[in-house]
């Protein structure tokens, strides 16, 4: 049976970057051949990055991608890397915009994957399966293809597969069968959702059965907006076994030989098959050959638990987000409670503690221990810590306005924004709002006040995880012999806004533990009222919580972005109409 040298290279593009992506491409290649590689992979659109969104819309960004592909190809030569075919994402169209008054039935822009060999694009596919759930609205920017693209690698047959492909049935990998393909490859732009790695490894043993084929899987790694890709790319023989598996949230080149099936006597050209596809065979003419020596073996990395799995998603989210929009350093308000904190030692693994600002803003409500809580997460971090009292600014507004109440109280928390957002401007920080999941699903929030900012790592994040993340992220540091990062009486105070005198969070929320599962079924799993009460949950309690969820649906609206670690986000995943008159106590 022939052995092909595969290198997947799990790499982190950034979107609209064509120049700086194909250049990875290049440095990545290098390192695929450095190790004897025989075919690399790079990952889903990997030259424009994942997703364009609305400039695939744009002819000038599909040519310019066209264009980048091609050039891409000549420099890979240039190079001297021309012998190792290589697969990379791109950005491509066969007519105009689906949206464009001149579009043609059929064709416009594709989501496609082309094969570079000796400088040139030897064979070409197109995405056949186009998910529209979710963040995913692929349907409103790309056509299926039709074809799938066989080519004949190392004396193996090989079919190209783009993301989707493998999360549906039928379509390219039953094709691939038909075709007697002893190899699959699917590149991936897979966004991360907590445990979506328990369920990556059997759908990609599924498509192996349906295929009879091995299938090698590279998927993205870094994030985009609020998406963030967490790699965990493998290897899977034909009968299922698990032969490689990457490290998740780093940039990782999986090298390992496979043995394959020969491929059969078949001739070339265009071949229709069932499924209303049709079958497209290429050849590669020479590949490097096969290197001497051991064996490559890439390593089956385990899967770590939840919180830690969690825990690198959200700091490679905000490192992404920082970096790749170039702002220097962070700034965020630090109360001493259990949100701020946690925001703060993500901002500080991400960033290092000379790129974080930590602003202590105490009013005259502020708790001495909130105060000394705030201070001592400081000093365990590094990083910038400032003193800024809000009380003779609330006092000037006080003094010349007549407020109570909730307006007293507001007034305070937007105090505290105006000076974030000046710090920012003065100084050039990207401002961190620290709102937990379940605060901005009930609107636990003062819309232009603590709300304030222009990322959110813990947007996605419910309460109750938050504190299972700061305990872990101390257990974690203990283990490693380094300072916890949180201060214990963060974590075990009972959380408050301090916007009053005693105030908690609890004399105007159901405790989180009744909460977060009430939210969870509401809100992820789209459950009703009829369906929470038959959970077990108390009515009233269901009544009070969903009436709540439905009213602020105007403040998430508003809300910043922020890292998507679950099924369902806010903003990504969660749409719903602001004027709205459904409610499902009737």
């Amino acid at each position: 049976m022939p052995t092909l040298r595969l290198a997947l290279c799990q790499v982190n593009p950034t979107v609209g970057d064509l120049t700086g992506n194909a250049d990875r491409v290049r440095a990545w290649t290098r390192k695929a051949a450095d190790s004897g590689a025989q075919l690399a992979l790079f990952p889903e659109l990997m030259l424009t990055g994942y997703p364009v969104e609305d400039l695939v819309f744009r002819r000038s960004f599909v040519a310019a991608s066209r264009a980048a592909l091609h050039r891409l190809a000549a420099d890979l030569a240039d190079d001297g890397l021309g012998e190792l075919p290589v697969l990379v994402g791109y950005l491509d169209a066969d007519g105009p915009p689906q949206v464009s008054a001149d579009a043609e039935p059929g064709r416009g822009a594709r989501n496609a994957a082309a094969l570079l060999h000796r400088g040139e694009v030897v064979a070409t596919y197109f995405k056949h399966h186009l998910p529209n759930y979710g963040v995913f609205d692929e349907d409103r920017y790309f056509v299926p293809g039709d074809t799938l693209t066989v080519v004949r690698v190392g004396g193996v047959d090989v079919a190209l597969t783009i993301c989707e492909d493998l999360w549906q049935a039928g379509g390219p990998f039953a094709v691939a069968r038909q075709a007697d393909v002893g190899l699959v490859l699917s590149i991936n732009g897979s966004p991360y959702e907590l445990n979506k790695d328990d369920a990556r490894l059997p759908l990609v043993r599924q498509r192996a059965a349906e295929a009879g084929a091995a299938i090698a899987y590279v998927n993205m790694v870094g994030a985009q907006d609020e998406l963030v890709y967490d790699g965990d790319s493998l290897i899977v023989a034909a009968d299922g076994t698990l032969l490689a598996r990457a490290p998740q949230f780093v940039e990782h080149l999986l090298v390992h030989d496979v043995e394959l099936p020969a491929a059969p006597a078949t001739s070339g050209g265009a071949t229709d098959l069932a499924d209303g596809m049709r079958l497209v065979r290429h050849e590669v003419p020479a590949v490097p050959a096969a290197p001497t020596g051991p064996a490559a073996t890439g390593g089956i990395i385990e899967p770590v638990a939840d919180e830690a799995e969690v825990w690198q998603a959200l700091v490679l989210g905000l490192r992404d987000y920082a970096d790749k929009n170039r702002f220097p350093s962070v700034v965020l308000g630090l109360s001493g409670g259990i949100d701020s904190a946690v925001a703060a030692a993500l901002a500080v693994d991400a960033l290092g503690p000379r790129r974080v600002v930590g602003v202590s803003m105490p009013s005259q409500h502020s708790s001495e221990h909130s105060r000394a809580d705030a201070e001592e997460l400081a000093k365990r971090t590094g990083l910038d810590y400032r003193i800024e009292p809000i009380q003779p600014m609330v006092d000037t507004f006080l003094a010349n306005m007549s407020l109570s109440g909730v307006a007293v109280e507001n007034l305070q928390a937007r105090v505290r924004g105006v000076i974030l957002m000046a710090l920012s401007n003065q100084e050039g920080h990207l401002v961190l709002t620290t709102g937990n999941k379940s605060e901005l699903a009930v609107g636990y929030s003062t819309l232009y006040g603590d709300s304030v900012g222009g990322y959110n790592p813990i947007k996605d994040v419910w309460k109750t995880l938050v504190w299972r993340l700061a305990k872990w992220r101390n257990a974690d540091a203990e283990r490693l012999g380094e300072t916890p990062p949180i201060p214990e009486n963060s974590i075990g105070k009972p959380p408050s806004a301090e916007l009053s005198p005693g105030q908690l969070d609890s004399d105007t929320l159901p405790d989180y533990d009744v909460l977060d599962p009430i939210l969870i079924g509401y809100v992820d799993g789209d459950l009703g009222r009829d369906g929470l009460v038959e959970s077990g949950h108390d009515p009233a309690v269901v009544d009070k919580v969903l009436r709540m969820v439905d009213t602020a649906e105007y403040k998430r609206r508003q809300s910043a972005p922020g890292t998507k670690i679950s099924m369902k986000a806010f903003g990504r995943d969660r749409r719903l109409p602001i004027t709205n008159r459904w409610r499902e106590d009737g």
